[in-house]
């Protein structure tokens, strides 16, 4: 083991940031170049300070650990060790992807094992560059089991900003190979990287409606549903949007629109 480790905390209880830097001031071989109380302000300090390693706490508001994740440019992801008050999902899919993570209050011997294990990391870059596939793998994994409360908005970049969009205001969500892109009722767009099945399951179903493999829409900005031939539809927004429904989500649609 050689060199410092450069380290970043997000958490938005500042007593567990004070106990959490408190430890890691102790140590030699450990530089703390950053705190964050929340999400956004954790991506901000990662991607400015690049650290070897941020510890992340999962739940934090608006923007929690798992998001942070999401968000930040791949060229800027540290090694990640989550903090977390016990999350049966989730501390379920860090040792499936062998992720690491603190289980609060923090004990000082497993945070020594924790940066033991970066510092490792570190010194074999094969074994970094496994670590981030796994690290996203994990956020996966966590987001597909765990039962969470419908998504309440939507982090996305803009430039350097991250802007919480939220998910009242979204007309629209199209997907175009690996990106999605998202139309708000006052007409603005924004794109984010995320598979629209796995979105899809964070919205509420009474909310928004599938219209094809390729798009989903707010049930309550449908202005009017006009017949096709062969038994399909296409879709007109309030927003201007018109967007085609598939052949298979055709009777879905019927069931759930167009009965009375």
């Amino acid at each position: 083991m050689s060199g410092v480790l450069r380290v970043v905390i997000a958490d938005d209880e500042r007593p567990a940031r004070h106990v959490l830097g408190a430890l890691l001031r102790g140590y030699e071989d450990v530089q703390l170049v950053g705190e964050a109380a929340d999400g956004a302000e954790a991506v901000e300090l990662i991607e400015r300070e690049r650290p070897d390693l941020a510890l992340l706490d999962l739940q934090m508001p608006e923007l929690d650990g798992l998001g942070v994740v999401r968000v930040l440019r791949r060229d800027r992801l540290p090694l990640v060790a989550f903090v977390t008050a016990y999350d049966e999902y989730a501390v379920r899919a860090f040792e499936a992807n062998a992720i690491d993570y603190l289980l609060k209050p923090v004990e000082p011997a497993r945070l020594r094992r924790t940066l033991a294990r970066a510092h490792e990391a570190l010194e074999l870059a094969d074994l970094r560059q496994s670590a981030a596939a796994r690290l996203a793998a994990a956020v996966d994994a966590v987001e597909a089991a765990a039962p969470r409360e419908p998504l309440r908005r939507i982090p996305v970049r803009r430039r350097d900003d991250i802007v919480l969009v939220p998910v009242d205001q979204v007309a629209s969500i199209t997907a175009d190979g690996e990106l999605l892109h998202l139309g708000t009722r006052s007409g603005e767009r924004h794109t984010i990287t995320y598979r629209l099945k796995d979105l899809e399951a964070r919205l509420d179903p009474a909310a928004f409606v599938r219209l094809s493999r390729s798009a989903l829409v707010a049930i309550d900005t449908i202005a009017k549903v006009s017949p096709m031939p062969g038994g399909t539809y296409v879709v007109s927004l309030r927003t201007g949007q018109q967007l085609a429904v598939s052949r298979v989500r055709a009777r879905v649609l019927r069931e759930q629109l167009l009965k009375l």
